[in-house]
């Protein structure tokens, strides 16, 4: 069934209603869960759907951070395997605090042909106007992403003209990198340079006896040039 084909079909939908709280306190008490799956019944008493029709999935003390949830990979589970027709939930949040996840899941749903329903948001993919939302929700989160990326981007360029090494940190001494950088620029070949390496016992990055060309080629390619 496709996903805007749930409002003029003959056989009920099979929907499943996503609940979710994050702290255990909330878990215990429940008066959170219960408040969504109100939520969750009412609407989906307004658009005429037998409550029977609805199954409901709970993750319970997990948090919003990402999808890793039992809760929710059961729900995309079913509704990967044409087991149920979509998903609603009572807020955003309680799906995925990140619009890339977010957006994640809208393609999905796309792709496998099921609806994806958030009903704070009047997100939607049932209706023109709801699927809008679900798309504009999407331009966001490719913002979003850009965003992150030229965040990180600047730090890191920050960090360099600092000073600042990234990456691995380095385990060959600075001496014996001096010491390969140095002959190999005095016109020692790749071979001559393990070789003596290797006769002066000079341990490895690993502490191993046994230097080899590729590892030379390695430390040359590193850029590090001798202090």
């Amino acid at each position: 069934m496709l996903a805007a084909d749930l409002r003029s079909s003959p056989t009920r939908p099979r929907v499943i209603g996503y609940l979710r709280c994050s702290t255990e306190e909330q878990a215990d008490s429940r008066l959170g869960l219960d408040a969504q799956r109100a939520a969750i019944l009412a609407d989906a008493h307004r658009r005429g759907w037998d409550r029977g029709e609805v199954t409901f999935v709970e993750d319970a003390g997990y948090s919003g951070k990402d999808l890793k949830r039992p809760g929710i990979e059961a729900a995309l589970s079913l509704l990967g395997l044409r087991e149920a027709d979509a998903l609603v939930v009572a807020k955003l949040d309680r799906l995925s605090r990140s619009l890339v996840d977010f957006a994640g899941l809208m393609d999905r749903a796309r792709r496998e042909q099921w609806a994806l329903i958030a009903l704070d948001l009047a997100v939607d993919m049932t209706t023109p106007s709801g699927e809008a939302m679900a798309s504009m929700l999407a331009l966001f989160s490719q913002f979003e992403r850009r965003l992150v990326g030229e965040r990180t981007r600047a730090a890191l360029a920050a960090k360099r003209a600092k000073g600042v090494r990234l990456g691995r940190p380095r385990l060959i001494p600075d001496d014996v990198v001096r010491r390969i950088v140095e002959e190999r620029a005095s016109g020692a070949t790749l071979r001559a340079i393990v070789d003596g390496l290797n006769a002066d016992g000079v341990p490895t990055a690993l502490g191993g006896r046994s230097w080899y060309v590729s590892t030379v080629q390695s430390v040359l390619r590193s850029g590090i040039r001798a202090a």
